[in-house]
């Protein structure tokens, strides 16, 4: 469901970057090794299933891929189309399907989970040590390897996190309760709406039961100037993206009607309704955790706008339709009342929460039109890594694109090439420059590139981690 996209390099941009991308594109190519190549299975003592591909022209690196939310299933690639292009150019693959008997959310057990299936495949599939191994996972998976990069010096050599959850999961469980909170107090004023708790046998039926009523209750508001202006403040703390699917680029920020439009058609509409998945994730964080680890007890929610990219768009739309914003916003903070279980707090913080140390240098890849995992993560994470004092390690580099983890595999195997030139040379040089990797992306006719010019997310809405947030400090 790719969108039209525009390519923005220059000319100029261009012949910068062409130096850097003929070297990465020339010392790209696999070099023979002696690698039993093949497809290979196995099993970790605490059933977790791993698969791992080789070519025959092993080139010495191994990716070991991480998979985002969902089933419990062993994959080492993101795709059938990235897995070839890359055993094409002679990378080996392995990946696990993380402990079958946990939760989706599988950060308990992922981290170890993957760095047991390194060792088997190290131990029973190929001859030798790698002389490379890079971390590369997506959505939840860039996650864990965002873990994998703080915690795997010795493992791997550098990591590749693409549309990742690199907040954490506290953030992403704060954000996303303020938007369906101010949703349910301001567009059902009176009625009781579960927003938490999801962790018991019947969660996910809740959790899906929740979905309906605030999908319901945002449809009802979108008929209204005050619904639409108080489904704009909602959108806000959801970090949605401004971004219309059907057209060359997101919404204008200057049209706040426009962008609220494009908010809402792509958090509400067509076949997959965002708020399903969210809610559905949270009940499966909520088992992980063994309890409700969201809290808005004791949250400023006018300061919480104050923070937000698109706080102009909701104070233009709240006087347009003649609303006190003041007012809804004082409302939200006098009726914040949910607490969270601090053991479920707790174990999320442990599992799923990266610290901002690095250990390998890691490249973080992107959508701008991200509509799951909001691009403005990367925001807060490089403030993260920046007051970890390892800034030196990070780049970031972000796709002109709607969709969550919509990248062509020509960007995504130029990620792994300049990840490759930095653990290879020990400098990033150009090679994550946008214009780098697009030019290196357009060389291997494998998709279209689109890596955007002089674009950088905004802050994160709702953030708590900066200064060291914890239940009711927010």
């Amino acid at each position: 469901m790719r969108s039209k996209r525009s390519l923005k390099v220059t000319a100029g941009a261009v012949l910068l970057a062409g130096a850097t991308a003929l070297a990465l594109v020339g010392t790209a190519p696999a070099q023979a090794a002696t690698a039993a190549s093949g497809n290979f299975t196995g099993t970790l003592p605490n059933g977790t299933t791993w698969v791992a591909d080789v070519p025959a022209n092993w080139n010495g690196t191994l990716l070991l891929y991480s998979h985002g939310f969902g089933p419990l299933t062993a994959a080492d690639a993101p795709d059938p189309g990235t897995q070839a292009a890359l055993l094409a150019r002679g990378y080996a693959l392995a990946g696990s399907s993380y402990d079958p008997n946990g939760s989706e959310w599988a950060l308990d057990t992922a981290v170890s989970d993957q760095f047991g299936t390194l060792a088997a495949v190290e131990g029973t599939v190929l001859p030798r040590r790698p002389s490379r191994v890079l971390a590369f996972g997506t959505s939840m998976g860039g996650l864990v390897s965002a873990l994998e990069a703080q915690a795997g010096g010795g493992r791997i050599n550098g990591a590749l996190t693409t549309c990742g959850i690199v907040a954490g999961g506290i953030n992403l469980n704060e954000f996303q309760l303020d938007g369906e909170y101010a949703m349910a107090q301001l567009l059902l004023p009176g009625q009781q709406v579960q927003l938490v708790n999801f962790g018991g046998s019947d969660g996910a039926s809740q959790a899906a039961a929740t979905a309906a009523t605030l999908t319901a209750a945002a449809s009802q508001a979108q008929q209204t100037p005050a619904g639409r202006a108080r489904l704009a403040l909602a959108l806000a703390f959801l970090n949605a993206a401004p971004w219309d699917p059907g057209a060359t680029a997101p919404a204008p920020g200057t049209d706040p009607a426009a962008q609220e439009a494009a908010q809402y058609n792509l958090e509400f509409t067509g076949s997959f309704i965002i708020l399903d998945f969210i809610e559905l994730g949270r009940a499966s964080i909520d088992q992980a955790d063994g309890g409700s680890a969201n809290w808005n007890a004791g949250v400023h929610y006018a300061s919480v706008l104050a923070q937000s990219p698109f706080r102009s768009e909701v104070t233009s739309l709240y006087k347009a339709a003649g609303l006190n914003l003041g007012a809804d916003l004082a409302n939200l903070t006098r009726n914040a009342n949910i607490t969270a279980d601090p053991a479920a707090v707790r174990s999320l913080e442990q599992t799923s929460v990266p610290d901002g140390h690095l250990s390998v240098p890691e490249l973080d890849l992107h959508t701008i039109g991200d509509n799951l995992v909001p691009v403005e993560m990367e925001n807060y994470y490089a403030k993260q890594v920046a007051a970890a004092g390892d800034s030196g390690l990070l780049r970031q580099a972000f796709v002109d694109s709607f969709g969550h983890c919509n990248f062509s595999s020509a960007e995504l195997v130029a990620g792994v090439l300049a990840l490759s030139h930095r653990v290879t040379t020990g400098h990033w040089d150009q090679a994550a420059d946008p214009s780098s990797l697009n030019q290196v992306a357009a060389s291997l006719d494998l998709g279209p590139a689109q890596f955007a010019e002089d674009y950088y997310p905004g802050p994160l809405t709702g953030a708590t981690r900066l200064n060291g947030g914890s239940p009711g400090q927010r």
